[in-house]
C-alpha cells in the first residue's frame, strides 16, 4: 500500500463518512495525519517531525527495528490458534514470571487491555463468589460493558452506577479529601475504603474485588501515597475480596525504578492479580492477566472452558519477547529514572516561576503538572491547560491532558525519551507559560 492514498483532506472527509463520530481524533479541531514514525518522533503527510509525548502504548519507541523485526520473521513461518502447542507462549510467560512476585505465577493471554480487565473481573468473582466492585473515584479500566460499569470515568456519564458498584475517594493529596499536610494521607484513605466496606456489607453484599489502577492516569497521574495500598489489600482480604492492580498503561518499566508501578508500594505488598496491556506489544495487540495458582484453580473448577483464539498467538508472544529484550538491552529502566527525573527537575523549576503550574508529580516517566488559577484556591485552569496543549502542537510536541477538570498536562512518552528531548519539551512550556502571563497581564491592565 502507497504511504498516502489521499489527500488529508480527502482521508478527513472519509473518516467522518465511515468511522463512528464517537471515535474522536487527537487535536480534532485540526487533526495531524501521520504516515509514519520512528523512535519518539512521529511524520505527517509533508515529512514535518513531531515530538511524541503521549504514546505510551508504542513503549520501546515506534517502530523499533528489533520488534518489527521479530513479528515479520513469525508472521512469515507460522501464527496460528492459540490451541495449538507452541513455544512462544511459555517461553514469554516464563520471561513475564520473572518479573513478578513468587505468588503471581499463572497467565491467561488476551488482545487489549479491556479484555484483561474483564477477565480479571470473572477471576475476582469467581474464586471469592462473590459479586460487589469497589474502584477509585474518576478510574478507568477499559471500553467493555462490564468496565464501563466500574469506570466512574465512563458510567458518571451514561447509565448511572450499579447497585454491586462502591466508588471510594482518589487518593490525591493535592486535590483530595486529605491534602498533603494530612498527617497519614495514605491511612486516611485507605480507611475510607474500609469505611466503604463496612457500609457495602451492612447492606448483607459482599466485596469481590478492589480495582485500582496503580498510577491513576484519568485521574490525573495521581501517585498514590506509600502505604496505601498494603492497607487496602488488608482490608479487601479480610472481608473476602481481592486485590487487582491494573498495570495496563504503567507496567513494563515506565516508573524506572521498578518493572510494575505496584512495587512502589514496597518489596512485601503483592496483588492477586495484575492486569497488563498497551506497552508489552510495542502497539501490537497483546495484553494478559497475571494471578495466583489458587485463583487460577478455583477458574479452571467452574467447569467451563477459558480460550482466546488469539491472545498469546506466536506473532503477539515474539513481539512481546522482543519488547522485553529491548527493554533489557537498551537499559529502558535506567533510561525512564534517568530522564524522568531530570523531566521533573526542569518543571519543578518551571514550578518556581510560573504560578500556573500548582504541582509537578511523577515517577520515572509518568509525569503530570497539575494547572490552577490561583495556588491558594487550587481551582482548576482547564481552558489555560487547552491553550497549551495547542500551544505545543504549534511548536511540534504532543502532549494531552486528563484529570476530572482536563487541567492536569500527562507525560507518558516512549521509553526511548531522551535528555534533550525533555530540555526541549521544558523550555517550550517556559516559552508558552510566559506568553500567556504577558497576555493576562496586559489584558488585566486594559480593564
Amino acid at each position: 500500500m502507497a504511504s498516502e492514498l489521499y489527500q488529508k483532506g480527502k482521508t478527513l472527509e472519509m473518516r467522518k463518512t465511515f468511522i463512528g463520530q464517537s471515535c474522536r481524533l487527537f487535536f480534532s479541531d485540526d487533526p495531524v495525519k501521520i504516515l509514519r514514525a520512528r523512535g519518539q518522533y512521529l511524520y505527517d503527510e509533508n515529512g514535518t517531525e513531531y515530538l511524541d509525548c503521549i504514546s505510551n502504548v508504542q513503549h520501546v519507541g515506534h517502530c523499533h527495528p528489533a520488534v518489527t523485526q521479530a513479528a515479520s520473521s513469525q508472521m512469515a513461518l507460522l501464527n496460528t490458534n492459540t490451541r495449538f502447542l507452541h513455544d512462544n507462549i511459555v517461553t514469554y510467560a516464563a520471561r513475564l514470571s520473572a518479573t513478578l512476585p513468587d505468588k503471581i505465577s499463572v497467565f491467561y493471554f488476551v488482545n487489549s487491555g479491556s479484555e484483561a480487565n474483564d477477565l480479571a473481573l470473572r477471576l475476582a468473582r469467581q474464586y471469592t463468589q462473590n459479586e460487589d466492585i469497589v474502584v477509585l473515584e474518576h478510574a478507568y479500566h477499559g471500553h467493555l460493558t462490564s468496565l464501563i460499569d466500574i469506570s466512574p470515568y465512563k458510567f458518571k456519564k451514561l447509565g448511572g452506577q450499579k447497585e454491586w458498584v462502591h466508588v471510594a475517594p482518589l487518593p490525591d493529596t493535592y486535590r483530595g479529601i486529605y491534602k498533603e499536610d494530612h498527617p497519614n494521607p495514605s491511612q486516611a484513605y485507605a480507611d475510607s475504603v474500609k469505611s466503604l466496606i463496612d457500609q457495602v456489607q451492612s447492606k448483607g453484599r459482599k466485596v469481590a474485588a478492589f480495582f485500582a489502577e496503580s498510577l491513576p492516569s484519568v485521574g490525573g497521574q495521581i501517585i498514590l501515597p506509600r502505604g496505601y495500598c498494603t492497607k487496602v489489600a488488608e482490608y479487601v482480604r479480610a472481608a473476602g475480596g481481592l486485590y487487582v492492580a491494573d498495570e495496563v498503561q504503567t507496567g513494563f518499566g515506565r516508573v524506572g525504578s521498578h518493572f510494575w508501578a505496584f512495587q512502589l508500594e514496597g518489596e512485601d505488598f503483592c496483588p492477586d492479580i495484575v492486569t497488563m496491556g498497551k506497552p508489552m506489544g510495542n502497539g501490537h495487540p497483546l495484553a494478559c492477566v497475571a494471578t495466583t495458582q489458587d485463583v487460577a484453580a478455583a477458574f479452571t473448577d467452574n467447569g467451563v472452558e477459558y480460550f482466546n483464539t488469539f491472545g498469546g498467538n506466536p506473532v503477539s508472544c515474539a513481539v512481546g519477547l522482543a519488547v522485553l529484550d529491548v527493554i533489557e538491552k537498551e537499559d529502558l529502566r535506567g533510561n525512564a529514572t534517568r530522564v524522568g527525573g531530570h523531566l521533573m527537575e526542569l518543571l519543578i523549576q518551571l514550578q518556581k516561576k510560573h504560578p500556573i503550574i500548582g504541582e509537578v508529580r511523577g515517577v520515572g516517566l509518568f509525569l503530570g503538572i497539575e494547572m490552577v488559577k490561583d495556588r491558594g484556591e487550587r481551582s482548576p485552569a482547564t481552558q489555560e491547560a487547552a491553550h497549551l496543549v495547542k500551544k505545543m502542537k504549534d511548536e511540534r510536541i504532543f502532549v494531552s491532558t486528563d484529570g476530572p477538570w482536563e487541567n492536569v498536562i500527562k507525560f507518558k512518552p516512549p521509553m526511548c525519551f531522551s535528555m534533550e528531548d525533555a530540555e526541549r519539551v521544558a523550555r517550550t512550556i517556559d516559552t508558552i507559560l510566559t506568553e500567556l502571563s504577558m497576555e493576562e497581564n496586559q489584558q488585566a491592565f486594559k480593564q
